[in-house]
């Protein structure tokens, strides 16, 4: 038989269900897949500050999801370019190189056996041919002039 349990902070006090104190990862709080105790750890052992608050681990984790999940989209998509299947440092390179903001952030990054970005200089690309109706109106006004 059970005893039953007087109300008050332990039992059922009359509010819907009894609290049960389950832990709960900052992580999960804050609905990340970076670990934010990780992150915070690292700030304090890098000590880049006499003290860390207790939300710049869960933004800096944020944001490096956030990087991260980026890069790997756009890998992901050079991968598939490549008709590859799995994202090598050259596809990294690659995405990292194609967009303008990352390429911006990661510019000066080397990559282990990444290669080099392919860029042409403007200067040195060939003229295109013009198109076939911009020919034909040049070539009529100056067939009219004569000298």
């Amino acid at each position: 038989m059970s005893t039953p349990v007087p109300a008050g902070k332990g039992g059922k006090s009359g509010r819907g269900k009894a609290k049960t104190s389950k832990a709960t990862s900052r992580s999960a709080r804050a609905g990340l897949a970076f670990s934010v105790s990780r992150v915070g750890r690292y700030l304090k052992k890098g000590r880049y500050a006499a003290r860390i608050g207790s939300g710049a681990p869960v933004y800096l984790a944020a944001v490096l999801e956030y990087l991260a999940a980026e890069v790997l989209e756009l890998a992901g998509n050079a991968a598939a370019q490549n008709k590859r299947t799995r994202i090598n440092p050259r596809h990294i390179l690659l995405a990292i190189g194609k967009d303008a903001e990352l390429s911006k952030l990661l510019g000066k990054t080397t990559i282990a056996n990444g290669g080099k970005v392919p860029h042409i200089e403007e200067a040195l690309k060939k003229e295109t041919s013009k198109k076939k109706g911009e020919e034909k109106k040049v070539s009529s006004q100056s067939g009219s002039q004569t000298f």
